[in-house]
C-alpha cells in the first residue's frame, strides 16, 4: 500500500510517499480502507519531532473509510461498516489498523470527507466547551485562531450554549468567516493588540476563559485577559511552545486556572467517545454544526497541506483524499 512516512524529523519535505506492506489487524483491531484523512497541527508536531515517535514515523491522526477486516474479539464494528476515527496515527495511507474501540460508525447522511473533517477538531471543540471549561449561557470566551478548523467549531458550539464569543484572526476575510459562524466580536491581531481590546470589550472585567491553540505568541497576553478565577485553556501551540512558566504568576493575575488538555484524555472510554462523536456527527448531519472544508489534497501532495497549514493560509479544515 502507499503511505506517508517520515524517515528523519524536519519540514514538510521530510514526508515521503512510499510502498509498505498492508498491515493485518490483531486482536481487538480493525483494518480500515481509508477514503479521506484529516490534517491537523498534531501531525506537524509528530513530523518535526516535537511529539516523539519511532522512525520511520507514520503520520495522520484522523481518518474515514470502510472496515475491510477485523481481528479476534472485535464486537464494535463489522466488515463493510463505514467508520471514522481520531487519535490513532497512520491515516496518511491507503489502509490503517485501528483499535476497534476507537472506530465510530458513520450515519448515512455523513460523507467520508465530512467525517474526516469533523472527528478530531469537532471532538476537541466539544470537550473544550463541555468539559474543560464547561461554558454556560452568559459566559464570555476568547477564541484564538477563530477562523481555523477547530476555532470555527468552538465558536459555533459556544454560541449554541449561549456564551459571548470574542475571536482573534489575521485578516478581514477570516474575520467575516468567524462572524458568519457566530462570533460576537472580532479582533484582527495584525492591526490591534488583542489584550487592551479584550479589556475594552469586557469593560475591564476580562473573559471567563481563553481557548488558546496558538501558544507562544498569545499565551502571556492571554493571561492578562482573564477575570479573577478564570481559566486559560492551552490546547495547541501553532506558533511554538510556551516557554517555562512560573505558576506563581497565576496568583498575581487573579488566582487563575491553567490547563493543557488533549483529546486523548477526553475519550478514555467507549461511552465518552460515542457521546462526543455522536454530538458532533449528529450536529453535522442535522445542519446545526457547519463544517468548512477549505481544501482537499491528494496523498502525494500532503506536504503542500502542511505548508499551507503552517503558513496560516487556510480557513476551516484541510483533508487528504486517499
Amino acid at each position: 500500500m502507499r503511505a506517508i512516512r517520515v524517515q528523519q524529523f524536519g519540514g514538510p519535505e521530510a514526508m515521503a510517499l512510499v510502498d509498505v506492506p498492508t498491515p493485518e489487524p490483531g486482536a481487538g483491531q480493525a483494518l480500515v480502507r481509508l477514503h479521506t484523512a484529516g490534517v491537523n497541527f498534531i501531525d506537524v508536531y509528530f513530523r518535526t519531532g516535537l511529539y516523539k515517535a519511532e522512525q520511520p514515523t507514520a503520520l495522520g491522526n484522523e481518518g474515514a473509510g470502510i472496515v475491510e477486516a477485523v481481528g479476534a474479539g472485535v464486537t464494535e464494528v463489522r466488515v463493510g461498516d463505514r467508520v471514522a476515527y481520531a487519535m490513532a496515527r497512520g491515516s496518511y495511507a491507503e489502509y490503517a489498523v485501528v483499535p476497534a474501540a476507537q472506530l465510530v460508525p458513520l450515519p448515512d447522511a455523513i460523507s467520508f470527507d465530512q467525517a474526516a473533517a469533523a472527528m478530531l477538531q469537532g471532538m476537541t471543540a466539544h470537550y473544550l466547551v463541555r468539559s474543560t471549561y464547561p461554558l454556560k449561557a452568559g459566559d464570555t470566551c476568547l477564541v484564538h485562531a477563530a477562523a481555523g478548523g477547530a476555532g470555527l467549531l468552538i465558536v459555533q458550539m459556544a454560541k449554541a450554549i449561549g456564551a459571548r464569543v470574542i475571536g482573534t484572526v489575521s485578516t478581514e476575510a477570516k474575520a467575516q468567516l468567524a462572524r458568519d459562524n457566530g462570533a460576537d466580536a472580532i479582533i484582527r491581531y495584525t492591526e490591534q493588540d488583542f489584550e487592551p481590546e479584550v479589556k475594552r470589550l469586557t469593560d475591564g472585567r476580562g473573559v471567563d476563559v481563553v481557548y488558546d491553540s496558538v501558544g507562544k505568541t498569545t499565551f502571556d497576553k492571554g493571561l492578562n485577559c482573564i477575570r479573577p478565577r478564570g481559566m486559560m485553556v492551552l490546547f495547541g501551540q501553532s506558533s511554538g511552545a510556551v516557554p517555562p512558566f512560573d505558576p506563581n504568576a497565576l496568583n498575581g493575575k487573579g488566582s487563575l486556572y491553567l490547563t493543557r488538555p488533549s483529546l486523548a484524555h477526553h475519550v478514555l472510554s467507549r461511552e465518552e467517545l460515542t457521546w462526543r462523536a455522536g454530538d458532533v456527527l449528529g450536529g453535522v448531519a442535522s445542519g446545526s454544526l457547519r463544517l468548512r472544508i477549505d481544501r482537499k489534497y491528494p496523498l502525494a501532495d500532503v506536504a503542500a497541506a502542511h505548508r499551507d497549514l503552517e503558513a496560516r493560509k487556510t480557513t476551516g479544515k484541510l483533508i487528504v483524499g486517499i
